[in-house]
């Protein structure tokens, strides 16, 4: 009897819902004239109903067997390290030399971090063993290894890398290599088909589908001091070991660089995010031929996109479109063209800007001196000039990242170690902070004194391998080493890349 019951139940439900879809179908077309405004389409879905759109999921299997020999896996090492327990202590920062764990405890302990191992993955750019990965796969790395998808190996080294742009190059002594053709980013749209191509998980190549899903999306995953961030969005699944890896169309063409993941466990929960290869071709080809990202400013502030109305209101933001503009440096490009604050930036080269993400993506694409149309709006009037983007420190010079400026940076007196105080301190060699001077070691808690024995795990034995590393080192890094008679090892991050002047001084955004 109850068992009849619930078939009972079963079978309503499933006749209320006919009728109920019966009904609606009925009420709807007796009421299409007035929902659908009088029967006239939309003007967002002109011309929709004439296309042939073809129906199903299409077919990757071209485009996975054309792109899959391109992608290859890279496996890096980080050098294991010694670490003062002082370093570990709660109180370090805030009592410095009478941290109270550091007394209670005698004195430095050391413990021992052992060698550390990460993969990624990487497209091949160019024939001659040019390989583009995020800067987040290799950094730090003291060996980097790269193995193809027909499972040959090769050792790799850094050519650059950027942590704004989360990007770098690394190279393959190899000739003939398979690589990956470069699409447009600029015509992705959304509901596209895309496929992530990596080495998820240490697994071999594999690919995933999805489509889509949003455009210049900023998503506050990148901590550097300038970074940018206009990724494009999809559901192709993709996972840990994806980094660095390709999102291309259904032509095989590369049109992004697989670099996060929304996650509230570390794995795949339905988004991924892509650089967008528009900005990939402009950043890799600056640290092929210079060694560094030439970035270019407008000299602006602007309103953050995610700032909230209560926000806006205390700053004093005015209603209209476009990305509100809340300072002007005083000696940057905007200001010398006649932008001012309180103008609404509409258009960059003719290309519509509403976000400060979208404005990224497009300022990305130049170098200082190029020449640029901006399009504003100022009290309802559009107005477009024409201005000359400048570089961070308010010129048109290029910027090079090579050992000397990296290693002048640091300021002080750097000398080599002595052979009798790297004997009495069981070290090979390493570099002894003299003076501290004016420069970045100032801004540290290194003492004089101190022998720099490894960056990043990376060790120093000579003033030459310091300049070295830090010639292939960007934001920030960790200097390690011991003071002399001291036990353990000490470590101190120093971030890279100094203050700009004033063209800058507030400028979190292009």
């Amino acid at each position: 009897m109850k068992l009849k019951n619930v078939f009972l139940v079963i079978a309503i439900s499933i006749a209320t819902s006919l009728l109920s879809i019966w009904g609606y179908g009925k009420w709807i077309s007796s009421n299409a004239v007035t929902i659908q405004n009088d029967g006239k389409i939309p003007v967002n879905y002109a011309g929709f109903f004439d296309k042939n759109t073809p129906t199903g999921i299409p077919d990757f299997t071209d485009a996975a067997t054309s792109a899959t020999p391109a992608v290859v896996h890279i496996k890096t090492k980080i050098k294991g390290k010694t670490v003062s327990s002082r370093s570990r202590s709660p109180f370090g920062d805030m009592f410095g030399d009478d941290d109270p764990f550091f007394q209670f405890f005698g004195g430095p302990r050391s413990y021992s971090i052992p060698d550390q191992q990460a993969s990624g993955s990487g497209v091949i750019m160019t024939k001659d063993g040019y390989i583009i990965t995020n800067n987040h796969v290799v950094n730090g790395a003291s060996e980097i290894n790269v193995t193809l998808s027909n499972r040959k190996s090769y050792k790799a080294t850094i050519i650059g890398t950027d942590p704004n742009t989360d990007l770098a190059v690394i190279k393959v002594d190899a000739d003939n290599l398979p690589f990956m053709l470069m699409g447009n980013s600029d015509d992705v749209k959304l509901g596209q088909w895309v496929m992530a191509v990596g080495y998820p998980l240490n697994l071999d190549v594999t690919v995933t589908a999805g489509i889509i899903s949003a455009k210049a999306r900023s998503i506050g995953i990148n901590k550097s001091d300038r970074a940018i961030e206009s990724f494009i969005q999809t559901d192709a699944a993709v996972n840990p070991g994806n980094s660095g890896g390709a999102l291309i169309n259904t032509t095989g063409e590369l049109i992004g660089i697989n670099s996060a993941i929304a996650s509230p466990t570390g794995s795949y929960a339905g988004y991924s995010y892509a650089i967008p290869v528009n900005i990939v071709k402009k950043a890799v080809n600056d640290l092929i031929k210079y060694g560094a990202v030439q970035r270019a400013y407008i000299g602006i502030n602007y309103i953050p996109d995610n700032a909230s109305d209560e926000q806006k209101k205390a700053m004093g933001v005015k209603e209209g479109s476009g990305i509100y503009i809340t300072g002007v440096a005083t000696d940057g490009a905007a200001k010398s063209a006649g932008v001012q604050k309180g103008d609404f930036i509409t258009k960059l080269n003719n290309v519509n800007v509403n976000s400060g993400s979208e404005l990224q993506e497009q300022i990305a694409r130049y170098k200082p001196g190029d020449k640029i149309n901006l399009t504003y709006t100022r009290g309802g009037k559009e107005n477009t000039v024409s201005l000359t983007l400048k570089n961070k420190s308010g010129n048109y010079e290029v910027v090079k990242n090579n050992a000397s400026s990296a290693f002048d940076a640091l300021g002080g007196t750097l000398v080599n170690v002595d052979k009798e105080t790297a004997k009495k301190n069981d070290i090979s060699g390493g570099v002894q902070v003299q003076k501290l001077g004016s420069g970045l070691l100032k801004n540290t808690r290194i003492q004089e004194g101190f022998i720099i024995t490894s960056v990043d795990g990376q060790d120093v034995n000579s003033v030459d391998d310091l300049k070295s590393i830090l010639s292939n080192s960007s934001g920030t890094v960790r200097l390690e080493g011991i003071y002399p008679g001291y036990d353990g090892t000490y470590g101190y991050p120093l971030t890279l890349g100094g203050s700009d002047n004033g063209n800058n001084d507030n400028e979190s955004n292009p």
